[in-house]
């Protein structure tokens, strides 16, 4: 039988990722459904099965169809009884009633504004958004893409299609995470939507094109600017933390009422690729495939220069250049000699790199939100990291290292990165809460993939830094099993400091999430984000 394809996809990926699921109807719901008031125990539940490949593969994701309980006749874990809506709920799943109240957000298509800056399809959003508030959900997300909005020429803003969405996000009494978006969306495999860079950013990159992030091949990635140009004066007279400033200016003063009223919550930065704070370094449209190591992204003239200054600085000016022997996108670690067991990495010339090469991204983020705080004053800002979880469990954690995250054994990577945020008051929103280890371990065991450790010890980095930590899901989630997997993490268990996520944001509003079935799962996720009671539990 025939398997219809259902593509979502992330700002924050800058790409989508493709499910292919058991043939089954998907239809736009029109009218709320009842809260189910009736709870009951059930040995009939089951949860959909995934076979998870990592988020960033940007590949199919299957579900096998034998586990699989069709969405258009859920009855294991929905039922009627006297005419009350009865949900089943596994004997072992923990009681969330009175634990802190998690907000909830849900992303808005990426498509939702088009290129000329206008709202598609109003009528239909509106009623989608009127369903997310008949579930409780407390708001949404919305990217503001830079490559629309100041398209054509340095200093034209068009903010016109957001404007109409935001007021009818208002309107229904919804709230508004609102993404400073600096990359490209598209580009990946199975994206449906392609946003580039401004036309006049590009035109710039035609003449000089190290304006992007380059591989070792010479390759570029027009997905994002090198932070290698920050203070470089080559866009038009200015530099790129002085335009990425004026764009955050000119949206602070066309919302202001937003702002003023409270319907605008937070505001996140766009830092990278993907908009994540990290280098480009596992590319598909470059032929990166999971769970490849992916490459060092710093060949541009700028970055080059940069390293060359630091070797002098360091009195090893041979060691101003990027590593030798680091593989290719799709190698592995022990495949190289850089990555391997005992390999340069942990050399004094490999220390001496990363250590640039992790600052670099590091100062990156300082720069920009510096300049942030100040467009935004008083508006909480946050930042997102990726969740890169393969190799996690080698000494190297290559696919860390590429990325611009040092957090080999016995180094904390993402400490420096928390320390950062702190200084500047910023949220940290880090992604792939609701993947199992486990399943992980099933689909590719030679990732060496953990990313339940990796949540752990991100959420850990930050918390000690005493910032705030969001999380959104990095593939679609539709059952019990990731829901219950994101709660653990939102509200860990016995934490004697009741530490909790400060919000959570779903990946994303689509007309699977709306169905019927899905749609009753993910009611009940929010009323146990919000920990309020559910009969049965």
């Amino acid at each position: 039988m025939a398997m219809p394809c259902l593509t979502t996809g992330s700002s924050m990926l800058n790409c989508t990722t493709t499910m292919a699921l058991p043939s089954a109807t998907v239809l736009p719901l029109r009218q709320p459904f009842l809260v189910p008031s009736v709870v009951k125990f059930s040995s009939r539940y089951h949860s959909l099965k995934l076979n998870f490949v990592d988020f960033s593969s940007r590949t199919r994701v299957s579900a096998a169809a034998g586990e699989f309980a069709d969405s258009s006749n859920c009855n294991d874990s929905v039922h009627t009884s006297d005419n009350h809506q009865v949900v089943d709920i596994s004997p072992e799943e923990r009681d969330f009633s009175g634990t802190p109240h998690v907000p909830v957000y849900v992303m808005l298509p990426l498509g939702t504004i088009n290129m000329e800056c206008k709202l598609v399809d109003s009528d239909d959003l509106s009623n989608q958004l009127k369903i997310l508030k008949s579930v409780g959900v407390d708001g949404v997300m919305v990217d503001t893409w830079w490559g629309i909005v100041e398209a054509n020429s340095p200093q034209q803003y068009n903010w016109k299609g957001y404007k109409k969405l935001f007021k009818i996000v208002r309107g229904l009494d919804l709230k508004l995470q609102v993404v400073m978006s600096f990359h490209e969306c598209g580009g990946n495999v199975g994206d449906d939507v392609h946003i580039p860079l401004p036309k006049w950013v590009r035109e710039i990159g035609q003449g000089n094109p190290d304006i992007y992030f380059t591989d070792r091949d010479g390759r570029r990635n027009p997905e994002s600017l090198t932070w290698g140009i920050d203070k470089e004066r080559v866009l038009k007279g200015r530099t790129a933390i002085e335009v990425y400033f004026e764009y955050m200016r000119s949206f602070r003063v066309e919302f202001d009422e937003f702002f003023e009223d409270g319907s605008i919550t937070e505001i996140e930065i766009g830092l990278g690729a993907c908009g994540e704070l990290r280098y480009p370094s596992y590319p598909a449209k470059h032929g990166w495939e999971y769970p490849g190591i992916g490459e060092f992204q710093c060949y541009d003239k700028y970055l080059t220069k940069s390293l060359q200054k630091a070797a002098e600085i360091r009195g090893h000016s041979f060691w101003g250049r990027a590593p030798d022997h680091a593989g290719s996108y799709n190698s592995q670690p022990q495949d190289t000699k850089f990555f391997c067991d005992g390999g340069d990495y942990d050399g004094a010339y490999g220390r001496f790199f990363l250590n640039w090469y992790s600052q670099s991204l590091i100062d990156h983020g300082d720069r920009v939100l510096a300049l942030a705080n100040l467009a935004f004053e008083g508006t909480p800002i946050s930042v997102k990291l990726s969740g890169i979880h393969w190799w996690y469990k080698t000494a190297s954690h290559a696919a860390e290292l590429t990325a611009g995250f040092y957090n080999r054994t016995n180094r904390d990577g993402y400490a420096p990165i928390a320390s950062m945020l702190k200084k500047h008051g910023t949220a940290l929103n880090f992604t792939c809460v609701e993947l199992r280890t486990l399943d992980q371990q099933e689909g590719f065991p030679e990732a060496m993939a953990d990313p339940e450790g990796l949540v752990w010890q991100v959420l850990n980095a930050a918390w000690d830094a005493d910032i705030p930590v969001a999380s959104e899901n990095a593939l679609p989630c539709y059952d019990r099993q990731g829901y219950n997997k994101i709660l653990e993490h939102a509200k860990p268990r016995d934490d004697p400091d009741g530490r909790h996520l400060s919000a959570f944001t779903y990946l994303r509003l689509n007309q699977a999430l709306l169905h019927e079935h899905n749609l009753r799962e993910f009611q009940l996720f929010v009323k146990r984000m919000h920990g309020e009671a559910v009969e049965g539990l």
